[in-house]
């Protein structure tokens, strides 16, 4: 069964392109554009993996990491954590929120694909 990944992005052709690249991979997706969005569709979709945009409306992904991970499910849950944003200390709030791993914008679809694969193989 392939896996699920639900893109957070507030930027459509962004998350359509992420959509578009993970597709062809053959993992099921589904987007969501802003972080109460996010955090409602992952409730219900139970997703394997979430990559998460940090500057979204409503609710950064800083708050939407840290709200999941407090969940009963959301103890397991892959999050990537995707930005434009390279300010000191990001990366490290990230992970104090509960992020898996974390990929700076812009960034190809190959390094992409080596961290989601990386993420859910759990190595």
């Amino acid at each position: 069964m392939a896996a699920k990944i639900l893109i957070v992005d507030d930027e459509p052709a962004i998350a359509e392109n992420l959509q578009a690249i993970l597709s062809a991979k053959g993992y099921e997706t589904s987007c969501a554009f802003d972080g109460s969005e996010a955090v409602a569709k992952a409730r219900h979709e139970k997703p394997d993996l979430i990559l998460l945009d940090v500057m979204l409306p409503k609710m950064d992904g800083f708050d939407v990491c840290r709200l999941l991970k407090s969940d009963p499910h959301g103890a397991k849950l892959k999050i990537l954590m995707t930005t434009g944003l390279d300010r000191m200390g990001d990366v490290e709030k990230a992970f104090q929120c509960g992020a898996s791993d974390y990929l700076i914008k812009p960034f190809g679809s190959v390094k992409l694909l080596q961290k989601v694969e990386k993420l859910l193989s759990g190595a």
